[in-house]
């Protein structure tokens, strides 16, 4: 039985472009939402069940409070959709959103210039 679904990113070419990093966060995380959704429903279609939220790790502290906190309100109305299609999730125990700081964030290897001994420090952890 496969207890935990954990979501642990992907790059692509996106179809949007956005003008900040608030944005393109959202962008990003509605977009893993849907896929994680995906991947659950055929998943269930194989007979595979599934218990719990699925882990998702966000490194923007403003995107990761405004998902995971109820009490929180959007001020741009620009981004409400990515917005309500993430709290909807939340809601639905489908995701659970986390704070996942830059010391140990893996896709800053792909998306950064780094020391090499951060490189080194980074490319430890995706052997585990």
């Amino acid at each position: 039985m496969l207890t935990k679904l954990q979501y642990t990113g992907n790059s692509k070419r996106q179809n949007t472009v956005e003008t900040s990093t608030f944005g393109a966060e959202f962008c990003a995380l509605k977009i893993a939402v849907e896929m994680i959704e995906t991947l659950r429903y055929k998943l269930r279609m194989f007979g595979v069940p599934i218990d719990g939220a699925a882990n998702l790790y966000c490194d923007n502290e403003a995107v990761y409070k405004n998902t995971s906190i109820p009490e929180s309100v959007l001020k741009k109305k620009d981004h409400s959709i990515a917005y309500h299609r993430c709290r909807e999730a939340v809601a639905a125990k489908v995701i659970r959103v986390a704070k996942q700081g830059t010391e140990k964030n893996l896709a800053d290897l792909f998306t950064k210039v780094l020391t090499s001994a951060r490189r080194s420090f980074l490319l430890e952890r995706f052997a585990y």
